[in-house]
């Protein structure tokens, strides 16, 4: 039994070589980096709910459902990258998500804020689905790095295990920065835009340098006006 899972996930003693300690930290960087932007959008999915107790409870649930659905994407990941229909979906996911908080942000008043999702069921449900959209594009750089299935499994629950601490901070900076959440949703939007023109027209994905300068771009937005500036100001 223990051979036939070894052999699933193209594991065996030899694979455990020194060649492959660079690959588990390439791996170990890739997802550090991939989990920013996905925690500060996963951080403003849960900060919809008005108890913080609630919070933790689907941000926590939420991501034993993200880390069961990556699994999945993982283990099932040669045979999704052939079907185009699969980033459709995630990328129509994400502009709905984005189109959906922007909407909601134009039209909100004092008595009626905007609100992603109102009931812990809701939330848990957008945080495991969202972090399955993202890792859409994730997965796939890390099988283009790790031809290894149980290399790409480790750098998975790594990135769950980033997506956990990295969620809890922002979700606190979400009170502290005034831009911070939409800036999240931006982020979102912009993934969404380029999983859609990997499907649509691949000739126009933008390269990964230009992706990742918008994404610092829109966390640096994100990040520029604290919420006491406004208290002290008005004051």
């Amino acid at each position: 039994m223990l051979e036939q899972i070894g052999q699933f996930l193209q594991f065996s003693p030899d694979s455990l070589r020194l060649t492959v300690i660079p690959t588990i930290l390439v791996l170990v960087l890739l997802e550090s980096i991939l989990s920013a932007d996905n925690a500060v959008a996963l951080a403003s999915l849960v900060r919809s709910l008005p108890d913080p107790k609630q919070e933790e409870w689907a941000l926590r649930y939420g991501l034993v459902g993200a880390f069961v659905m990556r699994v999945g994407l993982i283990l099932s990941a040669t045979w999704v990258i052939k079907y185009w229909q699969f980033e459709l979906a995630g990328a129509v996911y994400l502009l709905w998500l984005s189109g959906k908080y922007f909407w909601g942000k134009a039209q909100e008043d004092q008595e009626h804020p905007n609100a992603m999702a109102t009931k812990l069921w809701q939330v848990i449900a957008l945080v495991s689905f969202t972090d399955l959209a993202f890792s859409l594009d994730s997965v796939t750089a890390a099988v283009a790095v790790a031809q290894d299935t149980w290399l790409v499994l480790l750098g998975g629950i790594m990135g769950i295990a980033a997506l956990r601490f990295l969620a809890q901070l922002f979700i606190r900076l979400l009170g502290e920065f005034v831009y911070l959440e939409s800036s999240g949703y931006l982020i979102v939007m912009l993934v969404g835009l380029r999983l859609l023109l990997k499907v649509v027209g691949p000739d126009y994905v933008p390269p990964e340098w230009l992706m990742l300068s918008l994404i610092g771009l829109s966390f640096s937005w994100g990040f520029s006006r604290r919420t006491l500036m406004i208290e002290e100001t008005s004051e």
